[in-house]
């Protein structure tokens, strides 16, 4: 508030009194403009200049009438703002920006609009706030915070951080709380030490990895299916979790059965008794059985089967069997050392009927659908999801002045564009590589080796082309393809050609920031913190998470935002958005299957939310024509 002594067109002196010199100028509450300005400066420092000049003041008389009015800010600081040295970060220098433009009688937010971030980076969140959370809830807080009652105060974090930070469903309710207590085994080295595998146990797994990834197996083994990269890896992190929970501790938060870390081994996995343990430890985790358990069990069945599992063929594990109070007695290790064949075949069946008990009973914990809910019940889903991209464009910061923020936005506008148009998977998204305007096309048999595909400008076509070998897929095998690449050239609809063109031109180079270039076309912003530029599965899917975040989910505090009673959620949730946007409009699961390069049955079992009132409504289109040719 305006110190009410001040009247338009008064002047009271200075508090101040000094006992040489020249008395300070009265302040004046509302100076007199001396031009109008018929185009104003985009940039906040220039603004702020211009504004100052206009009214015939400097930053001493300007900071003289600040502190006057209430506000606090040092004078250098005023002077720093003016040459664009420093901007507003505060609740206080924010403040100072609205007694600046009532002084000068300027429309609201004529000075916070030329901001990059138009509020508060310090100062907002209680100073008990981990630094990492209140650089995430500064963005979602409005200006006025700390203005609020403590009462709203606390009402407002605590949606920010049930909605937007930590995502609002069940599921990852569960999964923030389960994570802060870390357990599983570490097989690359890195992490603590305390979680490190024991060296046998890695290299075990290193045989596994062998067995499933190599191009030909080892002679006398025999295998059936073959893991990529990705499916490797995650059978890994499975297979971590799992060792990891035996090796836990029995008295602290995990609850594990206590085996000694020089006491795992794979050969554990042809006991029935540890896959019982296990998926009952599971059970009580959550509160009830998943599809989870069930596929852990099948990859066990699939471990112990005859002729191909890789356990199966590897007998001497048995030497590495060592007792487990309540599990497994030197009895059961001797009888199994002597007939390891016959164990195999025990366990494997005892896994097999455990799935289907599982499957009988196993609910959804996490529904893939539930935080694009809003989304999937629009008219047209794809046309909802377009808005996100809008708010983006929307809130651009100014390039000239922000130049690394412009680029991280242009960046997100082109990962939910791009996403929308080709309907594929993270991975092939991600690993997308850029041939620029007048770079020839890598060759096909190139991408093949690196099992990846390529955004590319097409002479021919005129326009921006997407090539990904058939080999890159997951599904590669699926009818869909017929074993013949995926080839889209992307529509130049809404300015997508300029804002590619802007990112590959300039943008780009700017998130770089003189690192190595990994030759994909999205690559990370390099900081002095991390100067690798290449995305993994993981920062890219947090990437996307926070383009939802902050662009996506409506905020009623802030009033920002596209999209009321959207939740946080990954790339992947796209082809859901896809298949289901094709099924509300034609009804057919084949052309749904079209739109991400699947089959229609997976787009049933998996992608496709097409409710009866769908259907319903799809078929009244056709029924309702018969009265309008009767009228």
């Amino acid at each position: 508030m305006l110190d009410p002594k001040f009247v338009d067109g008064s002047s009271v002196d200075a508090s101040v009194q000094r006992k040489r010199g020249r008395p300070p100028l009265p302040i004046v509450t509302h100076p007199v403009s001396l031009w109008e300005v018929h185009e104003d400066p985009r940039d906040f420092h220039a603004a702020l200049d211009l504004q100052i000049r206009r009214h015939g003041e400097n930053s001493h008389r300007l900071h003289r009438a600040i502190v006057a009015a209430g506000g606090l800010t040092d004078r250098t600081t005023l002077a720093a703002w003016r040459r664009g040295l420093k901007v507003p970060q505060t609740p206080a220098s924010l403040k100072v920006l609205d007694i600046i433009e009532h002084r000068y009688r300027l429309e609201t937010g004529y000075l916070r609009s030329r901001l990059q971030r138009r509020r508060a980076l310090r100062g907002l969140v209680p100073p008990e706030t981990p630094y990492s959370e209140s650089r995430r809830l500064a963005w979602h807080l409005p200006d006025d915070f700390d203005e609020r009652s403590a009462r709203e105060q606390e009402e407002i974090l605590d949606w920010v951080r049930a909605t937007i930070l930590s995502g609002g469903t069940a599921y990852h309710r569960y999964h923030s709380t389960v994570s802060k207590h870390r357990f599983a085994l570490r097989f690359n080295g890195s992490g603590p030490e305390d979680l490190a595998a024991p060296t046998h146990l890695r290299e075990e797994m290193d045989a596994l990895l062998r067995f499933k990834s190599a191009t030909l197996t080892d002679i006398g083994y025999q295998r059936s299916g073959v893991w990529g990269p990705e499916t490797a890896a995650q059978r890994e992190e499975h297979l971590a979790l799992l060792f990891g929970a035996l090796a836990a501790l029995p008295d602290d938060e995990v609850s594990g059965l206590g085996v000694a870390k020089e006491d795992l081994t794979f050969g554990l996995l042809v006991v029935p008794s540890v896959w019982d343990w296990y998926v009952q430890w599971r059970e009580r985790r959550r509160g009830f059985f998943t599809g989870w358990e069930s596929e852990m069990l099948l990859l066990g069945a699939a471990f112990s089967r005859s002729e191909t599992g890789w356990i199966r063929q590897n007998p001497w594990l048995a030497g590495r069997l060592r007792p487990v109070p309540g599990i497994i007695t030197q009895e059961e290790i001797d009888r199994i050392s002597g007939h390891w064949d016959e164990a195999c075949e025990r366990v494997h069946r005892h896994a097999l009927a455990r799935a289907k008990e599982i499957e009988r009973v196993a609910r959804v914990h996490r529904d893939p659908f539930e935080p694009i809910l809003p989304i999937l019940e629009a008219t047209s889903p794809v046309g909802e999801y377009r808005k996100i991209t809008e708010e983006v464009l929307r809130r651009m910061p100014d390039e000239r002045r922000y130049p690394r923020a412009a680029a991280e936005a242009v960046r997100s506008f082109l990962m939910l564009r791009l996403g929308l148009h080709l309907g594929v998977r993270q991975k092939n998204l991600r690993q997308l590589l850029l041939r620029p305007r007048g770079s020839p096309a890598t060759p096909e048999r190139e991408l093949e080796s690196r099992r990846c595909g390529e955004l590319r400008w097409s002479d021919r076509e005129g326009g921006w082309e997407v090539f990904i070998p058939c080999v890159a897929f997951k599904n590669s095998g699926s009818a869909y393809f017929s074993k013949r690449p995926f080839r889209l050239l992307l529509p130049d609809l809404g300015g997508l050609y300029r804002w590619i063109d802007a990112y590959v031109g300039r943008h780009r180079s700017a998130l770089l920031n003189g690192s190595r270039d990994p030759g994909t076309f999205f690559v990370k912003t390099v900081k002095v913190s991390s100067r690798n530029a290449a995305y993994n599965q993981n920062t890219f899917y947090d990437a996307w998470r926070q383009v939802i975040q902050r662009y996506g989910i409506y905020n009623p505090y802030t009033q920002k935002g596209a999209i009321r009673g959207l939740l946080p959620h990954g790339p992947h949730n796209v082809r859901d958005v896809l298949a289901t946007h094709v099924l509300k409009q034609t009804g057919s699961y084949e052309q749904a299957s079209y739109a991400i390069q699947d089959t229609p049955a997976t787009v049933a079992a998996h992608y496709g939310r097409f409710l009866p009132q769908d259907k319903a409504a799809l078929a009244a289109q056709v029924l309702n024509r018969v009265w309008d040719e009767a009228a």
